[in-house]
This record gives C-alpha cells, sequence and structure tokens, in this order.
C-alpha cells in the first residue's frame, strides 16, 4: 500500500498491545536517491535505517570492552536488526540470540520485509525468539551469556510499558547480572542521559562506561546523542 501524497509504502500495519505498529518505506526528500525504513508503534516514530550509528556502537563498543572469544551474545529487542547485525560482525562471536516482545517484527523478518533480513537469516549463528526480555533477565539464570545488549525502550525514564521498569533499578540489575558470565558486559541503549539508572549501575557492577554517541540528524537539521550505559 502507498501513500501517493507522500510516497509512503506502507510494508505492514498491525494492532499489537502497545498500539499500531507499522513498517514503512519512504524516500528522503532531503537526500534523493536514499530509501529509509521505518518503524512506528502506537502513531510515535520507533526507529530508522538512516541514522543507525548508536544501535550498531551499542554491539561494537561492548564486544570490544569484553575482549573475549567465542562470545555468546542475547540483544533484547530486534527492531531492524542493525544491532544484530553489528555484533555478528565480530569473528569472536559464536552466537547470537535475540528477544522480541512483538510476535509482527518476528514476522517480518521471516517474511524479509526490511533490508537486513536476509543477512541475519543467513548467519548460522543468528536466532530469534519470540519473548520478553525483560522477564527473561528477571529470573533464575537458566543460561548465562558474556555480552546482554538492551535497546528496547526509548530510556530508563521513558519505556514502551510500564512492566520493564523493575529492570531498571538495583533489584532488576542485579538479576540481569545473575545472567552474565564471569567478565560478562551489560550494554543498554538510550536516547538520553540518565543519572539514576548510571547510579544503580555503578552499585550492582564493578565498572560502568558512559558512552555518548553524537550524530548530524539532517531529517531535522540538528545534532543529536544517544547514550550508552556500558557495565561489567
Amino acid at each position: 500500500m502507498e501513500s501517493k501524497g507522500t510516497r509512503i509504502e506502507i510494508l505492514a500495519y498491525e494492532e499489537t498491545p502497545l498500539g499500531p505498529l507499522c513498517l514503512r518505506r519512504r524516500p528522503l526528500a532531503s537526500d534523493p536517491g536514499t530509501v529509509v525504513t521505518e518503524i512506528t508503534l502506537d502513531h510515535e516514530f520507533l526507529m530508522s535505517s538512516y541514522n543507525t550509528a548508536s544501535e550498531e556502537a551499542l554491539a561494537s563498543l561492548a564486544v570490544a570492552m569484553h575482549g573475549g572469544d567465542d562470545l555468546d551474545v542475547l540483544v533484547g529487542g530486534l527492531g531492524l536488526g542493525y544491532t544484530a547485525r553489528e555484533v555478528l560482525r565480530s569473528d569472536r562471536v559464536r552466537s547470537v540470540e535475540v528477544i522480541e516482545y512483538l510476535p509482527q517484527v518476528v514476522s517480518w523478518l521471516e517474511q524479509e520485509l526490511f533490508p537486513l533480513a536476509p543477512e541475519l537469516r543467513a548467519d548460522s549463528r543468528f536466532s530469534v525468539t519470540h519473548g520478553d526480555v525483560y522477564r527473561l533477565l528477571a529470573q533464575p539464570a537458566e543460561t548465562t551469556y558474556d555480552l546482554i545488549l538492551i535497546d528496547v525502550d526509548h530510556s530508563p525514564d521513558d519505556r514502551l510499558d510500564d512492566s520493564s521498569g523493575s529492570f531498571y533499578t538495583e533489584a532488576g540489575l542485579r538479576a540481569a547480572r545473575g545472567c552474565l558470565r564471569q567478565g560478562g558486559i551489560l550494554a543498554v541503549w538510550s536516547y538520553a542521559e540518565d543519572s539514576p539508572f548510571a547510579q544503580a549501575l555503578a552499585v550492582v557492577f564493578s565498572e560502568v562506561r558512559i558512552e555518548p554517541v553524537r550524530v548530524e540528524n539532517s531529517l531535522v537539521d540538528e545534532n543529536q546523542t544517544d547514550w550508552l550505559f556500558l557495565a561489567r
């Protein structure tokens, strides 16, 4: 389905418990020849293929911070796949397991509706499961990981669903730490700096890094900063 006035092609539009979920594709008027894929949730912009620097940095910085080999990685949130793809670019990674809350997004991957889907599905190290990563991390660990990467909520204080709030507390982070192996890394993406979350991380983990990722967003003609919280 295509909206002729705006030239937006709707690839999928589905109802979810969090509101209408839309996968769309459109050309950029500000950058002729560039076509972007975007996801909106409850009529609000969620993510885009246009600017993926911070999603990729979440993966690359976590892998570099760990320093080990044969890494087993858990990724919370599939999105358009840029965090998972960046992890898979490392030959030090043995497996990447993605937990995605919305089954519609998993279906989009299987139907190869977004650009990275064929590449992800072709990598034998990659798997994706429909589930709640926050619930998984709150339970006693049945499986442990070298890296846990979380890119689900907008920020610790701006969440898609209130049920994830306990993850960002000291108690929630202690539970998540139990899912990490010795020397493991927890990395969390946020569009905003968050001092209470940073303080909770510092109580629970022995080493905490907060990395700003600054990019020029030509769509709104301004510089923006996303924030990565990394803890060992």
